[in-house]
């Protein structure tokens, strides 16, 4: 596959008003120099005729430089081939700088006068020719090299980004299957106990349907902390329906953050966690905690899951929760979907010990 090609700078407005505005500042300086060496006979509109008449070959040929090296960029050639037609331009500069000066010359003041001042400044035109080309290619292949760089850093922010989305996406969809199989087994248990209360738990688990399966849900796209603990309080509420009394749940939340926003389905995974291994293992069952504040240094959304129960070891859990302990799947795909999805601004914090509970704190940065 072949490279793709430069930006053009041919058709670049910027680049041709830098050329103009170095052409006037060159001729700008040859005037300067032009009415310091007059300084006797003080004669400005002789230096204006000086400057103009020996910079607008020059000038009429650097422009017609810049298409030149934009197609010889363009085409796939090797660096010395490149190399061999920008000195054979240098050289052609001088050559059509001599025979358009020439050309002026033998047009107002006769061919024997051109001759004259193409033979005394046969040599020094091609020098100049060569140098003014040199400049002119430096610039330009510094300007490419820029666009280059800049082009390069763009297509690789955009892959990124669009990696980023993809990788969330494949990690929302590992969150959903796992809750929907654990849901449907409790429903599934009830139809054996009472048909009422699984009737009334079927109600709440389409609720919680309507809300997973939200198709025009992306994975970027955002839900007040109110959603999402509606949300939750289905899930808890059926899961009061199997546990009965085993399972307490103390709401803790501040009412000034229930606009918050937050990514969808970034809390339930934590509170079934809290209750599968923190509470349902245990005859006596026991308490979850969720709560929410507004942290006090930098204005994020503070959220709380925690339980009373058997706890374990941590187990290094903050680096890499291993898959097949307590919430490692959940843990490990909701601590990348901060790192993607919140550049790293947003924070998990695990605390566990044996006979201690499980303890999770999530710092959700918020917009202005």
């Amino acid at each position: 596959m072949n490279p793709a090609p430069p930006p053009s700078l041919a058709r670049d407005r910027r680049v041709w008003l830098s050329y103009g505005l170095a052409c006037a500042l060159a001729w700008l300086m040859h005037l300067l120099a032009g009415l310091d060496a007059q300084r006797g006979s003080w004669s400005p509109w002789l230096a204006v005729y000086q400057a103009t008449f020996a910079l607008w070959p020059p000038a009429l040929i650097g422009a017609l430089c810049i298409p030149w090296m934009q197609w010889l960029e363009n085409r796939n050639f090797s660096p010395a081939v490149r190399l061999t037609g920008h000195v054979l331009a240098a050289l052609l500069f001088g050559r059509l700088w001599q025979a358009l000066e020439y050309a002026a010359d033998a047009f107002f003041y006769g061919a024997a006068h051109a001759t004259a001042v193409m033979i005394q400044g046969l040599l020094t035109r091609e020098i100049f020719g060569i140098v003014v080309y040199a400049g002119l290619a430096s610039s330009f292949m510094a300007v490419l090299a820029s666009r280059r760089a800049r082009a390069g850093a763009i297509a690789a922010a955009q892959a990124e980004a669009a990696l980023a989305r993809a990788e969330l996406a494949v990690i929302s969809g590992k969150l959903k299957p796992h809750f929907l199989f654990n849901t449907l087994n409790s429903v599934i248990a009830l139809t054996r106990k009472d048909a009422k209360l699984a009737e009334q738990a079927l109600l709440q688990f389409s609720n919680m349907l309507r809300y997973v399966l939200a198709t025009r849900r992306d994975a970027e796209q955002r839900v007040t902390l109110a959603e999402e603990l509606e949300f939750v309080g289905n899930y808890v509420a059926l899961e009061a329906i199997r546990l009965g009394p085993r399972l307490q749940v103390d709401w803790a939340l501040d009412p000034t953050t229930l606009q918050d926003e937050v990514p969808p389905l970034s809390l339930q995974p934590l509170v079934e966690n809290a209750i599968v291994h923190g509470v349902a293992p245990r005859a006596v069952g026991g308490k979850v905690r969720i709560a929410s504040e507004r942290a006090a240094d930098d204005g994020a959304l503070h959220l709380v899951v925690q339980d009373d129960g058997a706890g374990c070891e941590p187990q290094r859990l903050e680096e890499a929760p291993a898959p097949g302990a307590r919430g490692g799947i959940a843990l490990a795909a909701l601590r990348r979907r901060f790192a993607l999805d919140f550049e790293g601004r947003a924070r998990m914090s695990i605390h566990t010990a044996p006979g201690q509970g499980f303890r999770i704190d999530l710092w959700i940065p918020q917009t202005a």
